[in-house]
């Protein structure tokens, strides 16, 4: 479905692939969740290793041995761990049931909702109240579009019984609430780091406690709401298509004044919700002339030409014109230094913790013809360069 069946509260149409920037082919196929290069780690010996293993296994326990490297300290693991804290016990609650929520499966930790449906007069107004509890539960951006099944997986995945399931989402959803949480700027300069990783973790609780809670209101309402990490479905295109930005390089959400310091949630509901629309603000035009993240990227996982449909295994999405990243090289990577790797997004000139009205000017100003003097700007200022993790901690201290 590439445009919403019946919006009345969209005279114009809700916005179609070509309001967000999508090209979709017509040998597009939906992807299955066994083929994501995390669930390939588990089961694909092209991607599972010794090294494999060990990743995980840091985030679960304490390591045996300490690398002696600024950032990888006993005191980098325990933050960086503490962080996912949350994110962890909710994935881990009913793995003896077999599901691993937030990663594999849909957040289910409610009470039941009302039984009675509140009666919506206007879907924009619900939309605003909608907007109104997200940021009070603690969402940074929120936007709201419609359900397009293409994005939601076809299967999902079974690390326990190593099969896969169709998705089990209920028919009649109508409505996808995407909400976004900033990442620790200051954090993630100091890439690569087991420290950095912190801020990773942090946004994912962050994720799971407004989802529940956000998704918890639309059920009181007398309403189904379903709430969703990385399960279920691919986030980035359901957050493109409700407004809040655009595609970069680098293969992430890209937003204005924050750029792609953002971890992302979703909610499926069949609330009666007015939808967002895609913005542009010139990201595709400054990436394509910015190599930052891909000249930066150790294992040269990033792309360097023109977006394409070239896919480079099994866990990119086919039948779709964007920049691809190799999942494989990059989650390599990702095991070798027994942490996530977020350089992309360091030495992106997106990401910089100005003050809101400089970062305004930056953004829009990188939308224009001085794109490539903004460029320049950026590498002149230093923009994107590493922190010392023992900096980091230094500054705590003070």
């Amino acid at each position: 479905m590439a445009n919403c069946k019946s919006c009345p509260t969209c005279p114009t149409g809700c916005a179609t692939d070509e309001d967000a920037s999508f090209r979709v082919s017509p040998d597009y196929e939906r992807f299955s969740q066994k083929r994501d290069v995390f669930c390939r780690s588990h089961w694909d010996p092209e991607v599972r290793s010794d090294k494999t293993e060990r990743f995980y296994e840091s985030y679960r326990r304490p390591l045996k041995q300490w690398r002696r490297v600024d950032g990888y300290a006993q005191k980098d693991f325990a933050l960086r761990n503490a962080g996912w804290h949350v994110a962890d016990l909710f994935a881990e609650r009913l793995e003896g049931e077999d599901r691993r929520e937030g990663f594999l499966d849909y957040l289910t930790a409610h009470r039941g909702g009302a039984p009675e449906q509140r009666e919506v007069t206007s879907p924009d107004e619900m939309a605003k109240e909608i907007k109104k509890a997200a940021k009070l539960f603690g969402a940074d951006l929120v936007g709201i579009t419609y359900y397009d099944e293409r994005w939601v997986y076809s299967h999902k995945y079974s690390r326990a019984a190593e099969n896969e399931t169709p998705v089990d989402l209920e028919e009649g959803l109508t409505s996808v609430v995407v909400v976004c949480h900033e990442m620790d700027h200051d954090l993630l300069k100091t890439v690569p780091s087991a420290l950095s990783g912190t801020a990773t973790g942090v946004g994912y609780s962050k994720d799971v406690v407004t989802l529940l809670a956000l998704a918890q209101y639309i059920r009181n309402l007398g309403y189904r709401a379903y709430a969703s990490m990385n399960d279920t479905a691919s986030s980035i295109p359901y957050a493109i298509k409700a407004g809040l930005g655009e595609y970069g390089r680098h293969g992430l959400l890209i937003a204005p004044g924050i750029g792609p310091r953002l971890r992302i949630g979703k909610i499926f509901t069949d609330l009666p919700l007015a939808h967002d629309r895609p913005i542009r603000f010139g990201v595709k035009e400054f990436c394509q002339v910015c190599r930052k993240c891909s000249d930066g990227c150790p294992p040269k996982a990033i792309a360097q030409g023109d977006p394409s449909d070239e896919t480079h295994n099994v866990s990119n999405v086919v039948g779709i014109e964007k920049w691809t990243t190799d999942a494989e090289k990059c989650f390599g990577f990702w095991a070798t230094q027994m942490t996530d790797c977020s350089i992309c997004i360091r030495v992106c000139p997106y990401n910089r913790n100005y003050p809101a009205w400089l970062n305004r000017l930056r953004f829009t100003l990188m939308g224009t013809f001085l794109r490539r003097v903004m460029l320049r700007l950026d590498s002149l200022l230093g923009g994107g360069q590493r922190t010392a993790p023992k900096l980091w901690w230094n500054r705590l201290k003070s």
